[in-house]
C-alpha cells in the first residue's frame, strides 16, 4: 500500500537513555533521526534483542513482501499456525513471571481462578509501508509539541515522535499512529456480563485520513484534523441506525473534536460535545469511557504524563486465532475473560507511561499506567484506577499484523472491571462475512452531518 501525501515529506540502549533524560519538549537533533533503520527500527524501537534471547531483533517484520497473500487481506491467515506455547502462566507458577506483568494483568489471575496466559515465541511482527519510513524520520527532527503538549505541528500522517522524549509524546505516537490510511471495519461490541452471559451489538465503521480522501488532503478543508471516523449500529434492532460522526482534531484544546450522532428515535442529528474524555460508549452497557475506545483516544489535556521507560512484559499479539471464522462468539466469549485456549502472549519491550489526572481536571480515571508495543506503538496493556487509587480496569489490545497491507492493528480489544467481573469486548468478527476493507475510496462529503442524516435515514 502506497503512501499519498500532500507535501515533500552501542547505542541503542545509551541512546534510549539519553533522551529520556532530555529537556521536554526539546527536537531531536539528525545525528540521533539517524539512528532510526540503524541501532533503531525505522519507527524508533530497538533493534537488536534481549540479552536473555527472548525477545529476537527486528528483521523487518511480516510484510506483502515477505508473506504469502491471504485469500482476504481484511482476515489475513494464521502465518503462526504451527506454534505451539512455550508454557502456560497460571496461578501455580505466577510468582515466577510477575515481573513481566502489569499490576492489571496480576489482578485477573486473582480474581479468576480458572484465568490463564498461554505464552508464545516472541515474534516481532509488526511492519509499516516502506514508503512511509522516510516520513516518519522527518518527522523525528521536525515535529514539536504545542499547548504544553496537548497538540502537535509540523509533522506528516503519522509517528510524530520515534524517539520519544518524554511521557506525551509516546501517548501521541500512539494516537497517531499508522492504521491503513482509509479502511472499512465490521465488528462486535459485547458487554459481558459477570455470569458470563452477552449481548452483541454489531457495528460498522470506517476510519480515513485526510492524506487518503479522494483528491487527497485539502489544507484549508482538513485544518488540524487528524482523521474523520464514521460508525453506524447495525443490531440489534432498538439501536439500529444509530451513527456517530467524528472529525478527529490534532490540537483539541484549540479546537475541540467535533462530534455528530444520530439518534434512530430521534431521527434527528445533533452535536455530541459528550463524545470525548469520560463520556459514556454507545452500546457498551456502561463498562467504557469515550477514550477507552481504540484503548486510548483523544486529547491528552487533562492528564500529565511522565515516561517511565522501557520495560518487557507479556502482551497479546499475533491473535489471529480470534479471527477464526469456525469459531464462535459463544466459543471465544467466556465467564470472566476470552476463553484463553484462543489467546496468544508474547513477551516484548514495552513503552512505560503512568498519566495522573492534573489537578482541578476531571475524569472517573485518576490514574493510568499504560504499556505502549515499542514496534507497532500501539496500547497493548493500560492499567486504569479510580479516584481512590484503587486498581479499577485493565485493557489489553489484542494485537495483529496485516501483513497484506502492512498495518499492525487489534484483531479485538477487551476491558475488564476487577471489580465486578463484567468485561467489554469490541471488534471480534469471527460470525461476520467480512472483517476489515482496505483502501477504501470516500469524498470529504461523505464525513459530513448531512451524510450522517442520509445514512440514518
Amino acid at each position: 500500500m502506497k503512501i499519498k501525501m500532500n507535501k515533500a515529506l552501542s547505542a541503542a540502549g545509551l541512546l534510549t537513555i539519553s533522551l529520556i533524560a532530555s529537556p521536554a519538549f526539546a527536537k531531536v537533533s539528525a545525528d540521533q533521526a539517524d539512528q532510526l533503520g540503524k541501532t533503531l527500527t525505522p519507527l524508533g524501537a530497538i533493534k537488536a534483542g534481549n540479552k536473555a534471547g527472548t525477545i529476537p531483533a527486528w528483521t523487518g517484520g511480516l510484510n506483502s513482501d515477505n508473506s504469502n497473500k491471504s485469500a482476504d487481506s481484511g482476515r489475513p491467515d494464521n502465518i503462526f499456525t504451527n506454534d505451539k506455547p512455550l508454557f502456560e502462566i497460571t496461578q501455580a507458577n505466577l510468582a515466577q513471571y510477575k515481573d513481566n506483568l502489569s499490576p492489571g494483568q496480576l489482578a485477573m489471575f486473582a480474581k479468576h481462578s480458572d484465568y490463564k496466559m498461554p505464552i508464545y515465541q516472541t515474534r516481532r511482527s509488526a511492519a509499516y509501508p516502506e514508503n512511509l519510513y522516510p516520513v516518519v524520520k522527518k518527522n523525528a527532527t521536525n515535529a514539536e509539541l504545542v499547548q504544553g503538549g496537548d497538540g502537535i505541528e509540523n509533522f506528516n500522517v503519522a509517528i510524530p515522535f520515534p524517539i520519544p522524549q518524554n511521557g506525551v509524546e509516546v501517548i501521541w505516537n500512539h494516537i497517531t499512529r499508522y492504521r491503513g490510511g482509509a479502511a472499512e471495519r465490521t465488528g462486535s461490541v459485547m458487554p459481558v456480563q459477570s455470569d458470563g452471559s452477552f449481548n452483541t451489538v454489531k457495528i460498522s465503521d470506517k476510519l480515513v485520513w485526510p492524506e487518503y480522501l479522494v483528491g487527497g488532503r485539502n489544507d484549508k478543508k482538513d485544518n488540524n484534523v487528524l482523521f474523520y471516523y464514521l460508525q453506524q449500529i447495525t443490531a440489534p434492532a432498538r439501536l439500529t441506525g444509530t451513527s456517530l460522526l467524528v472529525h478527529e482534531t490534532i490540537d483539541q484544546v484549540k479546537e475541540a473534536r467535533r462530534a455528530w450522532v444520530y439518534n434512530s428515535g430521534q431521527r434527528r442529528v445533533r452535536r455530541a460535545p459528550n463524545v470525548a474524555y469520560d463520556g459514556p460508549g454507545a452500546g457498551t452497557d456502561g463498562l467504557r469511557t469515550s477514550d477507552n475506545y481504540d484503548m486510548y483516544n483523544g486529547s491528552p489535556d487533562r492528564y500529565n504524563w511522565k515516561l517511565v521507560g522501557k520495560k518487557e512484559l507479556y502482551i497479546p499479539y499475533n491473535s489471529y486465532k480470534l479471527l477464526d471464522t469456525d469459531t464462535k462468539y459463544s466459543t471465544l466469549v467466556k465467564k470472566g475473560h476470552l476463553n484463553p485456549d484462543h489467546l496468544r502472549y508474547e513477551l516484548h519491550r514495552v513503552w512505560q507511561v503512568e498519566a495522573t489526572l492534573k489537578e482541578g481536571a476531571r475524569h472517573i480515571y485518576a490514574k493510568r499506567t499504560f504499556f505502549i508495543d515499542e514496534d507497532s506503538w500501539g496500547a497493548a496493556v493500560i492499567d486504569q484506577y479510580d479516584a481512590r487509587g484503587e486498581l479499577w480496569k485493565l485493557s489489553e489490545g489484542h494485537n495483529i499484523q496485516f501483513y497484506d497491507v502492512n498495518t499492525p492493528w487489534m484483531a479485538a480489544e477487551t476491558l475488564h472491571d476487577l471489580n465486578s467481573g463484567r468485561y467489554l469486548v469490541t471488534g471480534l468478527s469471527n460470525e461476520e462475512p467480512k472483517f476489515m476493507i482496505w483502501g477504501i475510496k470516500e469524498k470529504r462529503k461523505s464525513f459530513t452531518s448531512a451524510a450522517l442524516r442520509r445514512m440514518g435515514r
